[in-house]
């Protein structure tokens, strides 16, 4: 499992955690950086996705 795809589900769960917090105080700046953090983290998740299939290739041929 490549490094990306761990640090990006942890980038994930931080930005769920940050929009509720938002969500739950009515802070809509930090509900918003809670949704970017979570677009960013499946974006790094599927890069690591990615390198583990690239990977995963190579290693059969």
């Amino acid at each position: 499992m490549d490094k990306d795809r761990i640090a990006g589900t942890a980038k994930q769960a931080k930005g769920n955690l940050k929009e509720g917090v938002g969500r739950l105080t009515g802070d809509a700046k930090l509900k918003a950086e809670g949704k970017a953090d979570q677009i960013e983290g499946k974006l790094q998740n599927a890069v690591g996705g990615a390198k583990d299939a690239v990977r995963d290739a190579v290693k059969k041929h």
